[in-house]
């Protein structure tokens, strides 16, 4: 992409690269200020190392790198000759309210490239949608009227990168990272996962009934800088469930402790519900500190992850789950979580909240050998 945008530079286009990642910026800006060494030294072009900018005197051609994370951070410029790199991590806002009119006064051109995300990496993403990329890549690729072109390339392709080390890799990565990372394969859903994406349609509306119980779970999280902290309201009406909002963040246990309580009282919900052997003392207390006429329920994990989530799943199974809405996020973990890997937080509160609203916890407690599954079935 250097390459592409100094070409389109010295054709007396006006490049303009984005990219969330500062290290992304900064290798861009380094092979286009080697590419233009000579004419930079001669003076014929002036260079704002600062701005990582370089312009053509007199004219309004120029290059130029910075960060892109939302449409603000995308504002205070024009190009006809648009990069927007790591696409995957930007807010959907970057390309629709912001680079896409800016391409208006010169019919320009832009290019994306981006990643497949992980699961762990689309925490960091600020996107709403997490396929976002992937969806505007498959709709370039079936299109048909010459407007869009798109291109799939694996590491494989790379003819700079080790044969020796990419035999290897393979050895150090989960088979979904291999084939994410190295592949460069959109995967919505993984074999094994417990939830699926028309599983996840077919329980969609728009409105819930009347509930005759509503409450919110936390899967919190010890600080600002880590994991987000799961924040999901739930209800029930007669045999079903409602997956109401999702209020994840990630923040100190101040912000989504006050986040969860926002939630509790919008929702008129009847309890928040944490795990005591996850911080759960400390949800409490947090939660107490803002509000102490909140009801806290504090439950225990003597179960692993995904005995705790097969009785939630076979409820989704048997269509008494449903979904007020679309939640991107908390979808992506439903249906790319594969039992064994380490459980994220959004999946971790929805269970939690349907575990409380279902009873099944008092069900397993008191016959721990019983197949819950069979159990709800029956």
């Amino acid at each position: 992409m250097a390459d592409y945008g100094v070409e389109e530079f010295l054709k007396g286009h006006r490049v303009l690269y984005g990219s969330p990642t500062a290290d992304q910026v900064e290798r861009f800006w380094v092979t286009v200020v080697r590419a233009l060494k000579e004419p930079l030294d001669a003076g014929v072009l002036i260079k704002n190392e600062f701005k990582h900018v370089i312009d053509w005197p007199g004219t309004e051609t120029r290059i130029r790198a910075k960060t892109m994370w939302n449409a603000d951070t995308a504002r205070g410029d024009y190009a006809d000759r648009l990069i927007l790199d790591e696409f995957q991590m930007m807010h959907e806002s970057v390309w629709e309210e912001v680079c896409s009119p800016m391409l208006l006064d010169n019919n320009g051109d832009v290019r994306f490239i981006y990643t497949p995300p992980s699961i762990r990496t689309r925490y960091a993403s600020r996107a709403h949608d997490p396929q976002y990329a992937a969806k505007l890549f498959k709709k370039a690729l079936n299109d048909k009227t010459g407007r869009w072109a798109a291109f799939h390339f694996s590491s494989f392709d790379n003819p700079t990168i080790s044969r020796e080390a990419l035999s290897h890799i393979a050895e150090d990565m989960t088979n979904l990272s291999y084939r994410q990372e190295i592949l460069a394969e959109d995967i919505d859903e993984t074999p094994g996962a417990l939830w699926t994406r028309q599983g996840l349609e077919d329980c969609r509306i728009e409105e819930a009934p009347a509930l005759d119980r509503i409450v919110v779970a936390i899967d919190p999280s010890a600080t600002s800088t880590g994991d987000e902290a799961g924040i999901i309201g739930a209800g029930k009406h007669a045999r079903n469930f409602y997956n109401l909002e999702d209020a994840s963040l990630q923040g100190s246990p101040h912000q989504w402790a006050s986040a969860a309580i926002n939630l509790y009282h919008r929702l008129q919900a009847d309890c928040i519900v944490a795990e005591s052997n996850n911080g759960g003392e400390m949800v409490e207390e947090v939660i107490r500190t803002i509000d102490p006429n909140i009801r806290v329920i504090l439950v225990h994990a003597s179960r692993g992850k995904q005995t705790r989530a097969e009785p939630i799943a076979a409820i989704y199974e048997q269509h008494r789950a449903f979904h007020c809405g679309n939640f991107p996020r908390l979808e992506d973990e439903l249906c790319l979580w594969v039992p064994g890997d380490p459980s994220p937080n959004r999946l971790d509160a929805l269970v939690w909240a349907m575990t409380e609203l279902s009873g099944i916890g008092s069900i397993v407690s008191l016959s721990p050998q019983a197949s819950v599954r069979n159990y709800i079935r029956n």
